[in-house]
């Protein structure tokens, strides 16, 4: 009987302190299906705000997005092209305020691995 209370004194507060624990947030997984998802990753990428982003042709199965980002206070932007398999930037495009690529030779960021 002693052993039984005393077993009950060690493991009650272990399964109180294990039912408080918020729940885990989830990492994404799978493609990229929403141009809100798709925005967020160029956001996070650039530091900029997504304003525009559409579906395209990009290494096969999945596809790609095409994100146009702005950059507060600035006058230049960028576009990236995010693949939908790994969630990553592509590649990165510098651009002028009205869309336009930047005038001179056209900066290309390669994305890494």
């Amino acid at each position: 009987m002693r052993v039984r209370t005393a077993l009950l004194a060690l493991l009650l507060p272990a399964a109180v302190l294990h039912a408080g624990k918020p729940a885990a947030r989830k990492h994404a997984a799978g493609p990229v299906r929403t141009a809100g998802e798709a925005k967020a990753i160029a956001e996070r990428e650039t530091g900029g705000r997504a304003v525009h982003a559409r579906r395209i042709s990009l290494n096969g199965a999945s596809g790609g997005w095409e994100v146009d980002v702005r950059m507060p206070g600035g006058e230049k932007g960028w576009r990236c092209i995010i693949d939908s398999d790994t969630r990553m930037v592509h590649t990165k495009t510098r651009l002028d305020r009205d869309g336009s690529q930047a005038e001179g030779p056209v900066r290309r960021i390669q994305g890494s691995r």
